[in-house]
């Protein structure tokens, strides 16, 4: 295409131009087969495998037209109209529906062509967003659209620049997912399936419970191969079961208690949005979209913020740093865990812990539960938890101090998720800083080379 940038339209660069299927999919899925695609499963620059769908690869062959390879670009067409990934190459067949489909052709490398459309391209898809009640992005108007596009050789570097912060923030978030699963798989262990319990019992030779059989077998196959707790901590579980009315066999001495008896509730407050300077101050004000997946743990920043003025005029109240936060009306049960003192809306609840009660017991304790307290909820038109519902649920009491084991122990996890999505949004906001100026030409791939380098 020669050596300079070039404005192309992207029919021009690309090999086809196609749609996802368009139909009705409810009777087509099943339990495994074909990975099918929605709207939902498309991020910036990434796949979302949460709620993935499958087809029969019958039916993927009826819909061959709409069939995905690595390397395609695909663009959501409605309910987020302009996001763009690529097939990563772990996708090696799947389908998809209400997704423009674009293959590039030999002049455009892919991942350059999906940083482009979800940045430079965005207002070309504002632009073209049709339909009275679904808005859409069509595909004859993905065709028409114009891209700068700069030499091969260009492409290709920037990729690597981008690439490169794409990459650590995708590890730092492959770690988190590790590091929190060590610590709710040790929360269930202790606390849900009471193994260490269960290791006391059959050391005593007293009897296991017959619902606890099968968990008491699995214990004993283990072996030695289970790393023995401390004995600081395991002096503190009992060696037997006690029966109770209300949830059956716990560990003697664990009074079951109703939630609230464990934890302390704490409602917010919205700042009247109508007095400017109760608004943009330095304070995060936390709402259910600043929730953070299940392995990102902590919320350390939010889309809003107030000032000092609105929390003293406001029912908000300032939450310190591991307090847990529950959403309480509409989406009920998104939770997180506080990474720097901050407010929140009237939605949520803040959680603590009452008499000595560690915080990352409480954080599990509450995400746990998010299923029951759901399902005890109630609404007419918002489904939603209040105090009354945390009375309503039962749960077995440890001793304090056993909290506070837990939480000793999963602390350098939690850090180190903290830390990962602290360095991530760093690193989220450097490549922001150089997309738009690296897919202008403002900056070429040297003088971003200097900035990484700085960064790393």
């Amino acid at each position: 295409m020669g050596s300079e940038w070039q404005e192309v339209l992207l029919e021009d660069i690309a090999s086809e131009v196609t749609v996802g299927f368009v139909g009705s999919m409810t009777s087509e899925y099943v339990e495994s087969g074909v990975p099918f695609l929605r709207s939902k499963n498309i991020d910036h620059l990434t796949i979302n495998t949460e709620d993935l769908k499958f087809i029969s690869p019958k039916f993927n062959g009826k819909i061959r037209k709409s069939k995905l390879a690595p390397g395609d670009v695909v663009i959501v067409r409605t309910g987020k109209p302009g996001v763009c990934a690529v097939i990563p190459d772990w996708l090696e067949e799947a389908n998809c529906s209400d997704l423009v489909i674009v293959r590039c052709g030999p002049d455009v490398n892919c991942k350059f062509l999906a940083y482009y459309i979800n940045t430079s391209a965005s207002s070309h898809v504002l632009a073209h967003i049709v339909g009275a009640v679904q808005q859409h992005f069509n595909v004859g108007s993905a065709k028409k659209m114009k891209v700068l596009l700069p030499p091969l050789v260009e492409q290709v570097g920037i990729v690597r620049v981008l690439g490169a912060l794409d990459e650590k923030i995708d590890l730092n978030r492959q770690m988190n997912i590790i590091l929190e699963a060590m610590a709710q798989t040790l929360f269930k262990s202790w606390f849900v399936d009471f193994d260490p319990v269960i290791d006391k019992a059959l050391a005593a030779g007293n009897p296991i419970p017959e619902s606890l059989h099968a968990r008491a077998e699995a214990s004993k196959a283990l072996g030695d191969q289970r790393k023995p707790l401390p004995a600081a901590i395991e002096q503190q579980f009992p060696d037997r079961f006690v029966f109770t009315e209300e949830m059956g066999w716990v560990p003697e001495g664990w009074e079951v208690v109703s939630l609230d008896e464990i934890v302390d509730l704490i409602g917010g407050g919205t700042p009247k949005t109508s007095i400017e300077g109760y608004w943009n101050g330095d304070i995060p004000w936390f709402s259910v979209v600043d929730a953070p997946s299940l392995s990102d743990v902590f919320v350390f920043k939010t889309e809003k913020y107030i000032s000092k003025l609105g929390l003293e005029n406001s029912s908000a109240k300032l939450l310190p740093e591991g307090t847990t936060i529950i959403s309480a009306r509409g989406t009920v049960g998104k939770c997180a865990l506080v990474g720097q003192p901050m407010t929140m809306n009237q939605s949520c609840y803040g959680v603590r812990g009452k008499a000595g009660v560690a915080d990352y017991f409480v954080y599990y304790t509450i995400l746990l539960r998010v299923s029951e307290l759901q399902q005890r909820g109630h609404g007419s038109v918002f489904n939603t938890i209040t105090r009354d519902t945390f009375k309503s649920i039962r749960t077995p009491r440890c001793p304090s101090s056993l909290t506070i084991a837990f939480h000793d122990v999963i602390a350098p996890y939690f850090s180190r998720i903290l830390e990962n999505n602290q360095q991530s949004d760093s690193l989220a906001r450097l490549r922001n800083t150089l997309l738009p100026k690296l897919l202008s030409g403002e900056l070429r791939v040297p003088g971003a080379e200097a900035q990484l380098a700085e960064a790393f």
